[in-house]
Parts: structure tokens; C-alpha cells; sequence
């Protein structure tokens, strides 16, 4: 099986208790909780490319990491094929949320406390990211 890969945000704020809250948004195909994520782009650094998604996904603007946080995979079925997408995430601390984006239509966005979050998503190593910030 092929491996592509992607880069996606981890869109993060802290709440005035100092908890921290995790932004996931609805995937288009199926509805079911993601991080903003895409492919990464020739022109652009892979973290650039991360904050793109961002916007385009999820509205939000902020300070992106240089570094990676972690990694996670995930099979991405199309049409007459499967392939294994290794997906690169870098921490996107949330200063602005707009309220009109690019796929505002097409997704919903909602905030978790990081626990919650990591239970929302499926993929399973990105369930142990999430699950390690509500650690932190």
C-alpha cells in the first residue's frame, strides 16, 4: 500500500481556568471528528501549509509551530484505491476565529477539553496525541 503524506493543525486555546481546549472540525465525506489537515505544499513550509489548513478548514488564525508535535496514519479510501496517509501535526495556538471561512458550509467546528477530544476522533494515534495534552 502507497504512504502519502499530509500535514495537519492542532488548533489549541487555554480558557481563563487554564484548561486547555482542543478544536476539532467535521470531515466532509463522513462527518466524523478530524484536525485541519491537507497536503503539503512545494511553495511553502510543511507547518505554513498546516496553518493553511487551518483557515480553510476551520476558520482560525494563530501561532503555528515550526516543529512537528507528533505523527499519526490514517487509510484514506478512494475511489478504486486505499492509500496510507502519514500525517505530520503541528501545534496551532488559536488567536482569531472567523466567523465566515472558506468551509463553513461543508463542516462544523466545535471546541473539547482535550480529554473529550481525544474520545471524538478514531484514529488511534491521534487519540493518544490528544490524549497526552489532557496529560500535560
Amino acid at each position: 500500500m502507497p504512504t502519502s503524506k499530509q500535514v495537519a493543525a492542532l488548533p489549541l486555546r487555554k480558557k481563563r481556568d487554564k484548561t486547555l481546549e482542543v478544536l476539532l472540525v467535521s470531515s466532509r465525506d463522513t462527518g466524523r471528528w478530524v484536525i485541519p489537515k491537507g497536503w503539503p505544499s512545494k511553495r511553502m513550509s510543511d507547518s505554513a501549509a498546516a496553518a493553511r489548513e487551518a483557515k480553510q478548514e476551520a476558520g482560525v488564525t494563530g501561532k503555528i509551530s515550526k516543529r512537528i508535535y507528533g505523527t499519526y496514519r490514517y487509510r484514506k479510501i478512494e475511489k478504486e484505491s486505499i492509500r496510507l496517509i502519514e500525517v505530520a501535526v503541528y501545534v496551532l495556538w488559536v488567536k482569531k476565529e472567523k466567523k465566515q471561512w472558506r468551509e463553513k458550509t461543508e463542516r462544523q467546528r466545535t471546541w473539547f477539553d482535550a480529554e473529550t477530544a481525544s474520545r471524538k476522533v478514531r484514529e488511534p494515534k491521534l487519540r493518544a496525541l490528544l490524549s497526552a495534552l489532557a496529560d500535560s
